[in-house]
């Protein structure tokens, strides 16, 4: 039975049209209902070769259907949609193992001169934008320098699964990209991978047994069907070389 409580929503996530959301089913595909955008983006580099941008596909993805069913064990044959390859798929555990917790409730505080950073380590999507330009937790407690401030704010909110976030130290508030509801298929070029499933602006995800995972604007979830932490990404894509053999390019908008 359906959670009918109302969501719990993370510091500076938007509160979206009722009906657009996730549905986790018990072992098989992510199930996508409201017909929200889906797309292929890429993880774009810097001269120094470090991940800086990211530009999308200029091909979205098919989303007529009500709900759209995504792969998120990592088999199916014809990726990003489930074809029921779950069903045999003797190495894939479809067990959420994640905490029913905030994410920063078990978040590390790093503290600077005029932002703080939050660092939940258990949610990272090895995106690597952290290291941009000089690392994000050096820049935050160097954050009294302009400079220092506005790339470590860049980099926290360019890491997809919201394991970082920049807060402003005088007001408390969080910084964050403003962006309507869609879907990101992430490539990684520079590691030879395809990444997470990206979430985007506050679409709510819920399990089989009707928890709704507390809604943020930056979530990344598994489709490679090996993280130790489901439904999120924990970068173990990154190790097993996971491949969605998707065939487009990075031919969109770079943000």
């Amino acid at each position: 039975m359906k959670d009918t409580k109302k969501n719990a929503y993370e510091p500076g996530t938007p509160e979206i049209t009722p009906g657009l959301h996730i549905d986790i089913t018990a072992d098989g595909p992510y199930l996508v209902w409201g017909k929200i955008p889906i797309r292929q983006v890429f993880i774009m580099p810097n001269d120094e070769g470090n991940s800086w941008t990211y530009k999308a596909s200029a091909h979205p993805y098919e989303t007529g259907e009500d709900p759209v069913a995504l792969c998120r064990c990592g088999h199916s044959k014809r990726k990003p949609y489930c074809d029921g390859s779950h069903a045999q798929a003797d190495d894939w555990d479809p067990t959420l193992t994640a905490p029913h917790r905030p994410l920063l409730a078990d978040a590390e505080t790093i503290e600077g001169p005029t932002m703080n950073l939050t660092d939940n380590e258990r949610y990272c999507a090895f995106a690597r934008f952290c290291d941009a330009y000089g690392r994000v937790w050096n820049l935050t407690e160097a954050s009294d320098d302009p400079k220092a401030r506005e790339i470590a704010v860049y980099e926290a909110n360019h890491c997809p699964a919201g394991r970082l976030k920049a807060w402003d130290k005088e007001s408390g508030r969080p910084y964050e990209l403003e962006t309507g509801p869609e879907i990101n298929l992430v490539e990684d070029p520079a590691i030879g991978c395809s990444a997470g499933l990206w979430v985007r602006g506050g679409i709510p995800v819920t399990d089989a047994g009707g928890y709704t995972y507390q809604v943020r604007n930056r979530v990344t979830l598994c489709r490679c069907g090996q993280s130790s932490n489901k439904p999120f990404c924990d970068g173990t894509h990154a190790s097993m070389k996971f491949r969605d053999g998707l065939p487009h390019e990075p031919d969109g908008e770079e943000f």
